[in-house]
């Protein structure tokens, strides 16, 4: 049986803080007898505490995310199928997170997202319990967060509430940690954290998968910062996204570039592209007989674009008001022509305005 200390020797590069607080505040005390885990590779399944003792703690104690809430709690945990809507995240992922949160002590921290508690159970034993704030949006999550905080002998403070709002009663923290993905980093968070403090969180845009990020605020309404690694993270209830539809006939063209050539590349790409379009989502798939197709769309256009090994041209499809497909290609070829410069090379700057992605300086803003 998998234990505490197995996956804590397993995490590597973990702060000896951090490692002290994961055995203080063991994951086990923060998963309910049924959830369902989700592995990166491979299909997720249900755990149950009762019927598979052994079963469930050795999925509470892998690198594994354990999904504790489907689509806001109106379905059955052990179907499995749903929008996962709360979750206890992969240790490693929580790991990072407070590694790039780095706080020193006695340092204030605003929690977005408490979920089952784990990660806040973390930060008040690092930090004492009076110096962690976490804010919840969904009164059950935290109803069994401060459950097992409670078990587990932590008590910050718990508020519910629209984390996109931070919580201004507390401030100003050092620190801002966040669970849930973002694709507009609220403005309110920045405002509520003292000069050179920190905000950490996963940006997750439109365009492919999610970045872990920080920034540090620079004490005249500005926040700036890098993207460290890959993640994946539910978004923040106020920013979740709908699939829209474009209306009108397809207008049809052709490509030499490759579509797969796009999706398959870099984070440096992923961040270009999300930068210089930030409100185009898509997704693709892969065919057995070797065909690949790629699905975009934003508010008011959509586009089509179908790749199969017995052309040489790739056929597009599109209509709205914009060419998506044109737009997804020109970022993609100045991301190459600019050297293909990878995520590290990349940051963001957040202001009262909006927020800008930038290469190598916050002055090279990309557009």
């Amino acid at each position: 049986m998998t234990s505490n200390a197995h996956l804590i020797a397993q995490l590597e590069g973990l702060d000896s803080r951090w490692a002290d607080a994961m055995r203080a505040v063991p994951r086990h005390l923060f998963i309910p007898d049924r959830a369902w885990c989700s592995p990166d590779d491979g299909p997720g399944y249900l755990i149950d505490r009762i019927a598979d003792p052994d079963g469930w703690m050795d999925a509470v104690y892998s690198n594994t995310a354990i999904v504790t809430q489907l689509d806001d709690g109106t379905s059955e945990l052990s179907a499995g199928s749903g929008d996962y809507t709360s979750s206890c995240s992969m240790p490693s992922i929580v790991a990072a997170g407070l590694d790039l949160l780095d706080p020193y002590d006695g340092d204030e921290v605003l929690e977005i997202g408490t979920g089952t508690g784990w990660t806040a159970g973390l930060l008040a034993h690092r930090l004492g319990d009076g110096n962690v704030t976490s804010v919840e949006i969904d009164q059950a999550v935290l109803t069994a967060a401060t459950l097992n905080l409670k078990n587990a002998g932590r008590l910050p403070r718990l508020v519910l509430g629209d984390g996109s709002a931070g919580w201004p009663d507390g401030e100003p923290y050092d620190r801002v940690h966040v669970t849930c993905g973002v694709d507009e980093v609220p403005h309110a968070w920045v405002e509520q954290t003292r000069p050179a403090g920190l905000i950490v969180f996963p940006w997750m845009p439109r365009w492919e998968a999610g970045h872990l990020t920080r920034l540090t605020v620079t004490g005249d309404g500005t926040a700036v910062g890098r993207f460290y690694r890959g993640c994946s993270f539910m978004m923040l209830r106020s920013q979740r996204r709908g699939v829209p539809k474009a209306a009108g006939d397809y207008r049809e063209s052709s490509t030499y570039l490759d579509p797969r050539r796009i999706v398959r590349s870099s984070g440096g790409a992923d961040v270009a592209v999300a930068g210089m379009i930030p409100d185009l989502n898509g997704r693709h798939a892969d065919e057995d007989n070797g065909e690949f197709h790629l699905w975009l769309w934003s508010d008011d256009s959509d586009a089509q674009v179908h790749y199969s090994p017995e052309y040489k041209r790739v056929a597009v499809l599109q209509r709205g008001p914009r060419d998506l497909w044109n737009e997804l290609e020109a970022a993609f070829l100045w991301w190459v022509s600019s050297g293909s410069p990878g995520r590290d090379r990349f940051g963001l700057i957040v202001t009262p305005e909006g927020q800008h992605v930038w290469l190598d300086s916050p002055e090279n803003v990309i557009r």
